[in-house]
């Protein structure tokens, strides 16, 4: 009887070793943590450099322009409450935080009068194409040094794609879609 006893001893311990593993392993599965806070934390961005397209051996960010089509203006637009808090998208709505956004796509960067832009922004020089909002998007501070703008960035190319598309309509006269070759 004495050897019993030793053997659902030891069954009970191997049962709650593996119980812990198979815990952590699904653990690992539900919650993605970055491997290191290095990670987590991203420093390779978008050139800093307004229309130079120099290699920096900044990430390369995936085009926008073939998924402006078939993107989901619903998505988009509830994407763009994120943004609410700092910035408007009513026709002569009022100025927030940030700039209101009504016809931003296609128009001058730092193009409303009155407005107290960064440096950055006002150095940029460009129109807010297809293509500059991607990069824009993904990572504001990454593509405009000295911004204002505190928002991380939108890291999803789908996620991006909704919100151009759905800021896109929030005009008197949309920009066309790009055509894809």
């Amino acid at each position: 009887m004495y050897s019993f006893e030793i053997n659902k001893i030891a069954a009970a311990v191997l049962l709650g070793a593996l119980t812990l593993m198979v815990s952590m392993q699904v653990g690992k599965m539900v919650i993605h943590e970055p491997a290191s806070l290095e990670a987590a934390v991203q420093t390779d961005l978008v050139p800093t450099n307004a229309g130079d397209n120099t290699d920096t051996g900044a990430t390369v960010i995936d085009p926008v322009s073939a998924l402006l089509a078939t993107a989901d203006i619903a998505a988009g637009e509830a994407i763009s409450k994120r943004c609410t808090s700092c910035h408007s998208f009513t026709k002569a709505g009022p100025h927030k935080i940030g700039p209101n956004l009504w016809n931003i796509v296609g128009n001058k960067t730092g193009h409303i009068e009155g407005f107290s832009y960064s440096q950055g922004m006002l150095a940029l020089n460009k129109n807010w194409g297809y293509e500059e909002l991607n990069q824009f998007l993904y990572s504001p501070k990454g593509y405009v040094t000295g911004t204002k703008m505190t928002f991380a960035g939108l890291k999803k190319l789908q996620e991006r794609a909704n919100l151009i598309a759905w800021l896109r309509l929030q005009s008197d006269a949309p920009l066309a879609l790009p055509t894809t070759p």
